[in-house]
């Protein structure tokens, strides 16, 4: 890929590793039984996941129908389908990691992984929940691991009212879960600013998109 990226000073020595998560969680109740569980900085050495990611993966540019034209999808895309090879083992160990610490509460391990590409502040994704297939109606988590520079993820309430800012990259993780597709929409915002590559890898159960 073409896009600049600058790794962390601070990340250049440490080990491709996932971290604990247990009591590293911080929880916040975003009401109606929206929850969102953050944990920053859960993967050490998140720049060298970020380049061996940006190098391997097969990105694939998409095109979709929005209203009446068909326009670029603003970053670049890959879906793995459960049971697919995930492109980094340390990937296979964040998801077991996460279905170990949510299996109480999700009831099923998370299956699938949507890898998105932000190449720039240019790149970004609109508005919206998770809500194909059962997020539409039934609870569910989606967890999302950030490497490469931090961009914001907004969170704000369907429906209208203040949103929510966190600012992921860099190993960060955070995961939606309860309600929170349903009734709390998501977005990467555009930016003039200048912004470095990003790459989020979204986990979800089995028939969630």
């Amino acid at each position: 890929m073409a896009a600049v990226y600058q790794a962390s000073l601070f990340g250049l020595d440490e080990e491709l590793a996932v971290g604990p998560l247990g009591s590293t969680v911080r929880r916040t109740d975003l009401g109606r039984g929206a929850w969102l569980d953050v944990r920053p900085g859960w993967l050490s050495g998140a720049d060298e996941l970020f380049e061996r990611l940006a190098e391997s993966v097969p990105w694939r540019a998409e095109r979709r129908r929005m209203y009446d034209r068909v326009v670029d999808v603003p970053r670049l895309l890959k879906f793995y389908e459960e049971d697919e090879p995930l492109p980094h083992p340390v990937l296979a160990e964040a998801r077991q990691a996460l279905d170990e610490h949510y299996r109480d509460e999700l009831g099923e391990p998370f299956a699938t992984a949507g890898l998105c590409y932000y190449r720039d502040g240019r790149d970004s994704v609109a508005w919206h929940g998770d809500t194909i297939g059962r997020g539409a109606d039934q609870d569910t988590m989606v967890a999302i691991l950030s490497v490469g520079h931090a961009r914001p993820l907004l969170l704000r309430p369907r429906g209208g009212g203040p949103s929510l800012r966190y600012d992921l990259g860099h190993g960060d993780l955070v995961v939606m879960g309860g309600s929170c597709q349903r009734t709390w929409e998501h977005a990467v915002p555009k930016t003039t600013r200048p912004a470095g590559p990003r790459i989020s890898v979204q986990f979800r159960p089995r028939g969630v998109r």
